[in-house]
């Protein structure tokens, strides 16, 4: 039986992708090896988000080809799409695809392992208007399963290369979608996390069909179905249509990710984002009428090219202002290619290195107001893992609102949903009780 063996970098898209490349090998009766053994064939799934992505790729491409210099070796992925020739060059790397096209892949494995000839099979991907249907009714390892369901971005925002390595907008079926739904569900899994290059813009290349409706099929026609999450929501994308969705929703959990990268409106200005600190505000502002308890967490990047004192300060006042659940901070990066990293008053390292620890606290802070709310209640948590190698009971999942939580469990817990008392709030664990039902009953009396 001959064996393949995945590395994936990235993001969550990238690893719901291996998943589904997975599925194609499988079917074509291969056997899944862990990457740093002897295997046939070896797929890098790439980033190329950073410079420091494709970096990081060209690292894992030699090691494959170190592991076994007679398999094949095959690189897709965001960097494969953005720089093919340069992946052709690294001696040893056999088949280059990009973001597309992916079903071909066993088919230019057969047909390097007839010729010998190196085969390069990336395409422009700002032609390509269709989805890329790949199935995966289960994951190698997770608890939470992805649901990808729309691909690619029309933003062009200033600092971002992902336009150009996944091409413009486009959606997946919405009977695709449902049906996938319907066969993670049967796989066990309690929640489904919706994701894409920009995911909540699912719909804007449909006439008759939006996001919003497709929470509402998810919600009423999938089966079993406990949980979904949304795993990205720009501000514009939070219609009044939507809030109306998740405030009537069972099942779309209190928790939303709203990318705000900066609380500046000059510095908006200069990323090209589509809003304003006012528009954000105000869409919040609306949906937290609606969600009461809602935990938003965010991205924000520091040090963007000609930021400052006084536009940090306006930042780090907003954030304050929104009071997130938990924020990911990243300094700016020079991503080769894109407008910002030909601007401009870039911003001195130290200042950079500063200002991210200063948001790092601020959002130590926040996420510790946040989930000491929930001090003494029972929440419903999802344990993922063993937190403790020495103690293998001891468990560790999320919450509906996003809260990390520890607690004393039992291994065949994970997967499933647990009612556990918060006995002291924290910040990245929440210390948990298990609540048993018996115990629970005596809560409520």
């Amino acid at each position: 039986m001959p064996t393949v063996a995945f590395h994936t970098l990235g993001c969550k898209v990238n690893h719901y992708e291996t998943e589904g490349i997975w599925q194609k090998f499988k079917n074509e009766g291969y056997d899944r090896v862990d990457f740093d053994h002897h295997a046939d064939v070896y797929v890098v799934n790439t980033c190329t988000v950073t410079n420091t992505g494709d970096k990081k790729s060209r690292q894992v491409i030699r090691r494959a080809i170190r592991s076994n210099p007679e398999g094949i070796v095959c690189v897709t992925g965001c960097y494969a799409q953005t720089s093919p020739g340069e992946i052709m060059e690294i001696p040893g790397v056999d088949i280059v695809v990009g973001t597309q096209d992916r079903g071909k892949m066993i088919q230019y494995i057969e047909e390097h392992q007839e010729h010998r000839q190196p085969i390069n099979g990336v395409s422009n991907i700002m032609k390509n208007r269709v989805f890329e249907e790949m199935d995966v009714p289960a994951f190698t390892d997770r608890t939470r399963a992805s649901l990808k369901i729309q691909e690619g971005c029309n933003n062009f925002c200033t600092f971002c290369i992902i336009p150009w390595s996944r091409g413009l907008l486009r959606s997946r079926e919405p009977e695709n979608v449902l049906k996938q739904a319907q066969q993670l569900v049967d796989a066990g899994y309690k929640e489904i996390v919706l994701t894409g290059i920009h995911t909540a813009g699912y719909g804007e290349d449909m006439k008759d069909y939006n996001f919003a409706q497709l929470l509402r099929d998810l919600e009423s026609k999938i089966d079993g179905l406990k949980r979904i999450r949304i795993s990205s929501i720009e501000a514009s994308q939070i219609t009044d249509e939507v809030i109306e969705v998740l405030d009537q929703s069972r099942k779309v959990v209190p928790h939303l990710h709203i990318p705000l990268q900066a609380g500046s409106d000059t510095v908006l200005e200069r990323m090209r984002r589509k809003y304003s600190t006012d528009f954000y505000r105000k869409r919040v502002e609306k949906i937290q009428r609606a969600l009461p308890n809602l935990a938003i967490t965010s991205d924000v990047i520091v040090g963007f090219p000609g930021e400052t004192e006084e536009e940090f300060k306006e930042t780090v006042q907003f954030i304050k202002e929104i009071g997130y659940s938990e924020l990911h901070v990243f300094p700016f990066s020079r991503r080769t290619g894109t407008p910002a990293a030909r601007m401009e008053n870039q911003v001195d390292e130290d200042v950079k290195n500063k200002r991210v620890q200063q948001l790092i606290d601020l959002s130590n802070e926040q996420a510790l107001t946040y989930a000491k709310q929930f001090e003494d209640q029972v929440i419903e948590v999802i344990p993922e893992e063993t937190a403790d190698e020495e103690n293998p009971n001891m468990l560790v999942g999320y919450s509906d609102n996003y809260l990390k939580v520890k607690f004393e469990g039992t291994q065949d817990m994970i997967g499933e949903i647990v009612r556990v008392k918060v006995t002291k709030a924290g910040y990245p664990y929440n210390q948990g009780k298990f609540v048993r039902v018996m115990d629970d009953m005596a809560l409520q009396v």
